[in-house]
């Protein structure tokens, strides 16, 4: 059996060169094998930057936002996404949560809550994807930790900052004001979740200024499997629309509520507050005293709910967060007064619409003294001193505003902070 060299082809090799044995009925098979093996060599030789060029777009890819890792999170189904998140079998009890018995205000309006909307609502609440460049969600600027408000005076938006402060969303139920945003300018709850969405400089989707319009959202979500599976469990079918994005987020925010106060455990014994709280010290029961009596706060922080009478008008406070001298009167509108402090007894953020305040002493004393201005044509009058329009002077004196400022300590909560049905449902995935 003879066995002889082929060199012709194996001087066209600069790797270590594959040997070419032929024998003559073998050889047009071995033949053709070893042509395709050259011939992907010599291409290999001749053009490595196509090699380079694979390499180079893989790792392109790997890190690209959109592409990779997230096309995997966009094809996977809600169950799978959230698995140990949310149970699916078991959700969340958002629907039927203990409400105490002097709560009365309720300003839900037949978007009655339930369950599985409310779970997509968390969803939408907290997705990225909701903005026009995945970066900001709801709860970018209105943060468990800080009782869904941010400690930052501005909120980072995709094109700039907030305008305003974002207002604490404890309670946003049980009020009879029916309006939001501090100017009041949404009619309702549902109108108000997809407003900062469509605002060029906070979420992206405006339709101006070369922005995407909301269809350009949904189209985006209809390729999420995750999202046409909760828009499918909570609606009975995939389609995605932004009133059914209001329905839910709303129905997530009115959900988050706090009663488990060191307020509500003193009132729950008694009949109503002017009566001392049994669990409260005597500066906290001075406080209170004071709260709904010669101070006047309950006149439009009342009680028990602690949210802003809607007949407000403004507080005094005009200057803006640009902190330029423009003035800002449309404010007409406020948070409760609940969960201003966390439960370890830290202010939840800055106070006011611009910020302006650092602590709630320094509120006390903007209402203990609030002098009239001609810029301010807004200003709301149980503040304005009486007939005669002299601004109004409580003359609380120091121990009167640390009594005062203990008892609004005394109307924060702890579940609210820490409850998971609250909390971000992407932390472990993003």
């Amino acid at each position: 059996m003879s066995w002889e060299l082929d060199s012709q082809f194996t001087k066209k090799l600069s790797h270590p060169p594959f040997i070419f044995f032929y024998q003559d009925h073998r050889s047009m098979r071995l033949l053709s094998i070893f042509t395709f093996l050259v011939v992907l060599n010599i291409a290999c030789e001749q053009s490595p930057e196509l090699i380079v060029d694979q390499a180079e777009n893989s790792e392109a890819d790997s890190t690209d936002q959109g592409s990779g890792s997230n096309d995997i999170i966009f094809a996977t189904s809600a169950k799978q996404l959230f698995e140990g998140v949310i149970d699916f079998d078991n959700l969340p009890n958002y629907a039927n949560q203990e409400v105490p018995n002097y709560i009365n205000s309720d300003n839900t309006n037949g978007n009655e809550i339930i369950d599985e909307v409310a779970v997509l609502g968390r969803v939408l609440f907290y997705d990225k994807q909701l903005s026009s460049d995945n970066t900001i969600a709801c709860a970018s600027c209105h943060q468990q930790d800080f009782a869904f408000s941010d400690n930052e005076i501005a909120s980072q938006g995709v094109n700039g900052n907030t305008g305003r402060h974002s207002m604490r969303l404890i309670n946003a139920r049980f009020s009879q004001e029916r309006r939001f945003f501090w100017d009041e300018r949404a009619t309702t709850l549902e109108e108000q979740t997809t407003m900062p969405i469509q605002d060029h400089f906070e979420m992206g989707y405006s339709g101006t200024d070369g922005d995407e319009d909301i269809h350009g959202l949904i189209a985006k979500l209809e390729t999420n499997q995750y999202m046409l599976d909760l828009f499918e469990m909570a609606f009975d079918n995939e389609e995605i629309t932004e009133e059914k994005m209001q329905t839910a987020l709303a129905q997530f925010i009115r959900s988050i509520q706090s009663f488990d106060s060191k307020y509500d455990e003193g009132r729950a014994q008694v009949n109503n507050d002017d009566n001392n709280f049994l669990n409260f010290t005597a500066e906290e029961n001075l406080g209170k005293a004071l709260f709904v009596g010669r101070a006047g706060c309950n006149r439009c922080h009342r009680a028990p709910e602690f949210a802003i009478d809607n007949n407000s008008r403004n507080n005094g406070v005009i200057t803006t967060i640009a902190n330029d001298g423009s003035i800002d009167v449309d404010v007409t509108r406020a948070p409760t007064l609940r969960d201003i402090f966390n439960a370890e007894g830290r202010l939840n953020g800055s106070l006011m619409h611009d910020g302006s305040f650092g602590t709630i002493e320094e509120v006390i004393a903007h209402y203990n003294i609030i002098p009239t201005s001609s810029s301010n044509t807004n200003l709301d009058n149980r503040l304005s001193g009486g007939p005669n329009g002299n601004g109004e002077n409580l003359n609380l004196n120091n121990s009167q505003v640390a009594a005062i400022s203990a008892f609004i300590a005394t109307l924060s909560g702890t579940a609210v902070y820490t409850d998971d049905k609250w909390s971000d449902p992407f932390v472990d995935i993003n």
